[in-house]
């Protein structure tokens, strides 16, 4: 029964997407305000009938930025994404540059702001995601990035890449990492939607100033440490995910 609530949840979270692009293109095309209202609106849309097809409720916790700051968060699900997004004023992702090319997805993503990365060498990477950035600086608002640079299942250990290091070094913003335990009910791969509590919480600012090495070893810290506490809340036993 689970399996098919889930199923009817998904096959209508993507049928509601083009719904929100319609009623919202007149606004979007005029203003990149109408493109982050028709985000908020699906991302409203999608934790709403979450809760009540499949019985999965979401909390967050800590503060949400609404100034211009770098959000380094813990990647397990797209419901982290759609949680961290509306919590946010007018939050703008790091996203790889296939996104772009996803119908509806990708032109409301760049009409946000997100900034679109090759994967490939990394010291190339590094330096166009940089430009990119800087460019879209007069946009204002929240940069998100993933710091391990993809989806990670709870309680795995996956490397955190330098990039976030040098933005947070070029930026001279706070950082505000974020932790989450989504991924044990909405996994990376698979139907089943599980009921319960997922939760993304918003930590103390790592302020400007660190170096990168002394910054990506805290926000490490930070963010694993919230999200094994988080998993723990959960019931599960890291050493068993």
């Amino acid at each position: 029964m689970q399996w098919l609530r889930s199923l009817a949840f998904i096959v209508q979270m993507y049928l509601a997407m083009p719904v929100a692009a319609i009623i919202y293109l007149p606004w979007a095309v005029f203003s990149p305000a109408g493109a982050h209202a028709a985000c908020h609106a699906y991302c409203r849309w999608v934790l709403w009938t979450l809760r009540w097809m499949v019985g999965l409720r979401v909390e967050v916790r800590g503060t949400p930025p609404t100034d211009e700051v770098m959000v380094a968060a813990k990647h397990q699900s797209f419901l982290d994404i759609l949680v961290i997004y509306n919590a946010m004023p007018r939050g703008k992702f790091i996203m790889k540059r296939l996104i772009m090319f996803a119908p509806i997805i990708g032109q409301f993503a760049l009409r946000i702001g997100c900034v679109p990365v090759d994967r490939g060498k990394r010291g190339a990477a590094i330096k166009k995601m940089l430009s990119d950035v800087k460019s879209g600086r007069q946009q204002g608002g929240q940069l998100i990035i993933y710091p391990q640079g993809t989806r990670v299942a709870p309680g795995v250990s996956a490397r955190y890449k330098v990039g976030t290091g040098a933005l947070y070094e070029q930026l001279g913003q706070p950082c505000v990492p974020v932790a989450t335990n989504v991924g044990v009910f909405w996994p990376k791969r698979g139907i089943t939607r599980k009921p319960g509590l997922a939760v993304v919480e918003f930590l103390p600012r790592i302020e400007p100033g660190l170096s990168v090495a002394d910054f990506m070893a805290r926000l490490e810290h930070d963010v694993e440490s919230a999200s094994d506490a988080l998993l723990q809340e959960t019931g599960l036993d890291r050493s068993l995910t």
